[in-house]
């Protein structure tokens, strides 16, 4: 007995030892780890990665940008029953345990001396995982997990145990890009955390532990094993009743990807606003929860996108069937296997599914989709398919369906108008679309191509064509500034000029058609689009006044060529830099620049930006303190007595894919702004007087298939290139600016007859179409200075009342005195009747 009662004190004598020095052990630690420990109070107002959200001006969402999946949300969001079912699989005693858990350490210590040094089971409650992901690195090191638990303790001390959980619930990754329990839920069950049965709370908080391997979707076995152990602890917890316990466990695993839906086609929209976004406010962009608002609505851009591919099939098919993307052979007992095996590698192409041909008759085709849907092609449906030989010449049209199909052939379809599958194939040409509000250069629309994914390349703002006949308007304003009118006479007749470059040494343009009509007014003349009128009308007024002249519409110098070629279009200019010089003409004669960004709101909806650009604001009362003189601004004189006017650099600087015009316009999102004013870059009435010709453009000339739209306020000009290798119609009322191209990357021609009018202007005309339904007519009003006269058709002059061959035309006030004095001239001395202008 005696030497039991020693043993029994020395051995509560080494205890007390033991525990004395593992005391100051811990306390010698801390001391050493003390200085280095983070600050908790940071986890107060900290802000988790969120990505970056573009949405349309009406909110509808057109992409998001980052690289993690987080809806942050506030712990009273969370319905208890995902609260109980992380406790239950993480922590059971979370809101019992001082942050650390004793007990779980002592385990781990013990395994670790019993296991020869095997560093396993961690022992971390929640508390400590927060530490870890916030603060330290996952490796296992004894001092990492000292400093671990010094962390946890001191975070329970400032932070409560619900802070705690919602860092926790918002911060852990889940597998797939998902980070926090929202945005899990989103992606495995596209519902809202409210939305979550018990089994789908029971299986997030499976995740936790191994989110890359053990999750619903990529191991669907494990995850539902681990989500049944998950659900046995609630039980045991009594978080649920063995009633729901029961109804869960039978609950199937019904996790698939749910990618947040994107509501409004808008690709190459979404990448300039991803790289603007960048240049303004630096890597935060992409992880701090900006929501950035656009210029476009979804109406219109979806009208856009429509109106474009639309018109690009319809090209596609004027010119033939190329064949289908691939042949595979097909053995006699083909399956479904099979033929999902051989599509696995095709994707949907906007709306274009991909098939396979599965039987082939004279009367109709059996193609199965890559979604596994069979559907049926009759001789309707491949009619189209002329065979292709070249971009000016098609084959026969088919006599039955087996001339065109064949078993295995891989092809694309699509519904058409009516409901019902259609052939189609991948158009080879491209088209892009630029829209603008003419008042302050919203966009209200861009496409950039057929499909992002296919070209990633934005024509819209980055192609470098030449507009042809679409920038005839800007030769004739430069004119009216020098002298000529409407009515001014120019001789359509063949012309041959000196070029040392060409063969031969001279340059001999000619019209689309080859026809000369001899003298013709300048109204006439854009009408019916005549070439040499420009040619002779731009050597009249020398090429190098008319190149300062058109950079008042937004053209850099560099891109208009120093000779009389420019007269044809051969600038080098993008969709949207010819909707920006358009926009002088429907808003007045002021340069605005386009911009797409209109607010940019932080993660708590607070804007960080709003943009106040500059406007055409005709009736302002501002305006009326502009006293700039026309022309673009002068870079020493950006304000006129304290009223804001915009940037010299707005009207020389080029488009961007990034930056249209140099950037986002001046942010307005704190105090009172006055809107800034853009450049008065021509004279109203000069303004008045193009538009007028061009709105008989659209009557009857080569836009009239504009009068189908049945609207009075419309004017454009159609535009075509050598060879075919552009197609452009821009136009505009006095509310919106658009401009199409279409054409093929590498330059190649369009083929014989594919004149702006047929390749381009139907896609103007659907989406202006929708895009101005209900809308009231809106165009300029005459302004003070223009003038009616009646001329005389053949001379140009005023002519006497009653003149059989008159009509009216419009002029400046001070060119009507001149004009009759002409005209009294030519009564005077017969022989100069027959004269012109330009010879």
């Amino acid at each position: 007995m005696r030497i039991l009662k020693r043993l029994l004190r020395w051995a509560l004598i080494l205890a007390f030892t033991g525990l004395l020095l593992a005391v100051a052990a811990i306390g010698v630690a801390y001391w050493l780890i003390a200085p280095r420990l983070p600050s908790v109070a940071v986890l107060k107002d900290y802000h988790m990665q969120v990505p970056l959200k573009v949405v349309t001006a009406d909110g509808k969402l057109i992409a998001t940008f980052g690289e993690t999946r987080r809806i942050p949300v506030a712990i009273g969001e969370v319905p208890d029953r995902l609260k109980h079912a992380v406790l239950a699989a993480e922590d059971a005693e979370f809101y019992k345990h001082p942050g650390v858990d004793w007990h779980g350490i002592a385990r781990a210590g013990w395994h670790v001396i019993v296991s020869g040094g095997d560093k396993g089971p961690g022992g971390s409650t929640i508390t400590q995982q927060v530490a870890r992901n916030f603060f330290l690195s996952p490796e296992k090191l004894y001092s990492r997990k000292l400093t671990e638990i010094f962390i946890a303790l001191r975070m329970e001390n400032e932070l409560t145990k619900d802070q705690i959980l919602e860092l926790y619930l918002n911060k852990m990754f889940l597998g797939h890009r998902s980070y926090g329990v929202a945005a899990a839920a989103a992606y495995y069950y596209g519902k809202s955390l409210d939305q979550l049965t018990v089994a789908q709370c029971a299986m997030i908080a499976s995740t936790f532990q191994l989110p890359s391997v053990v999750n619903p979707i990529n191991s669907p076995k494990r995850g539902l094993s681990r989500r049944n152990w998950v659900l046995g602890q609630m039980l045991e917890n009594r978080y649920i009743s063995k009633a729901e316990y029961d109804q869960a466990i039978a609950e199937p695993n019904d996790a698939y990807p749910h990618e947040q839906p994107i509501e409004v086609d808008a690709p190459y929209l979404a990448e300039m606003v991803r790289l603007q976004a960048l240049e303004r406010l630096g890597n935060d962009a992409l992880t701090e929860g900006y929501v950035v608002k656009t210029t476009v609505t979804s109406s219109r851009q979806q009208e856009a996108v429509n109106a474009v591919r639309a018109g690009l099939v319809e090209y596609d098919q004027r010119h033939g069937w190329r064949g289908p993307e691939a042949h595979q052979e097909l053995g006699p007992d083909a399956s479904r296997e099979d033929y999902d095996r051989i599509l696995s590698g095709y994707t949907d192409i906007s709306g274009m599914q991909p098939g396979i041909v599965t039987e082939v008759t004279p009367t109709e085709a059996s193609v199965y989709l890559a979604s596994r849907e069979p559907v049926r092609l009759d001789m309707d449906a491949v009619r189209w398919a002329r065979p292709y030989i070249s971009e000016s010449r098609v084959g026969v049209a088919p006599k039955d369906v087996a001339a065109v199909l064949k078993r295995g052939d891989i092809v694309r379809v699509m519904r058409d108008d009516k409901g019902q599958w259609q052939l189609t194939q991948i158009p080879k040409a491209q088209a892009a679309l630029a829209s603008i509000n003419p008042e302050d250069g919203a966009v209200q629309a861009l496409v950039g191509g057929f499909n992002f994914l296919r070209s990633k390349f934005n024509r819209a703002v980055m192609a470098a064509r030449q507009p042809g006949s679409s920038f005839k308007p800007y030769i004739y304003s430069a004119s009216f500034e020098r002298g000529f009118t409407p009515a001014s006479i120019v001789n359509d007749a063949p012309i041959s000029l000196p070029d040392p470059s060409r063969p031969g040494g001279f340059w001999t343009p000619s019209n689309d058609d080859d026809k000369f009509d001899g003298p013709i007014r300048l109204r006439e003349a854009l009408v019916k689009s005549k070439n040499l009128v420009s040619v002779r009308l731009l050597d009249a007024i020398g090429v190098r006044y008319a190149r300062d002249y058109v950079t008042r519409f937004g053209f850099a110098l560099d891109a208009l060529p120093a000779n009389l070629s420019m007269a044809l279009g051969t600038a080098s200019v993008s969709p949207m830099s010819m909707a920006r010089g358009y926009g002088v003409f429907a808003n007045g004669g002021y340069l605005v620049t386009p911009y797409f960004i209109s607010q940019i709101d932080d993660r708590d909806g607070k804007p960080v930006y709003v943009a106040n650009p500059a406007r055409a604001c005709r009736t302002c009362q501002e305006r009326l303190l502009d006293t700039r003189p026309i022309g673009p601004p002068s870079a020493d004189t950006p304000t006129t007595n304290g009223v804001p006017v915009a940037a010299a650099s707005s009207s020389d600087t080029p488009i961007s894919a990034a930056s249209i015009g140099g950037g986002l316009p001046a942010d307005a999102h704190e105090g009172t702004h006055p809107p800034v004013l853009a450049p008065e870059v021509i004279d109203v009435r000069n303004d008045f007087l193009v538009t007028s010709l061009m709105k008989d453009v659209v009557i009857r000339g080569t836009g009239a298939a504009v009068k189908v739209l049945g609207r009075d306020d419309l004017a454009g000009k159609t535009g075509s290139t050598n060879d075919h290798r552009d197609a452009w119609f821009v136009g505009f009322n006095g509310d919106l600016v658009t401009a199409v191209w279409v054409g093929f990357d590498d330059f190649s021609s369009l083929g014989r007859g594919e004149f702006g009018a047929k390749a381009a202007l139907p896609i103007w005309i659907n989406y202006m179409g929708s895009a101005l339904k209900d809308q009231p007519s809106t165009t300029l009003p005459m302004p003070p200075g223009i003038s009616t006269v009646q001329i005389n058709r053949s001379s140009g002059l005023p002519s006497d009342p009653g003149d059989p061959n008159s009509m009216t035309e419009i002029f400046k006030v001070e060119d009507v005195d001149r004009l009759r004095q002409q005209a009294q001239q030519q009564k005077e001395d017969p022989d100069q009747q027959h004269a012109y202008d330009i010879f």
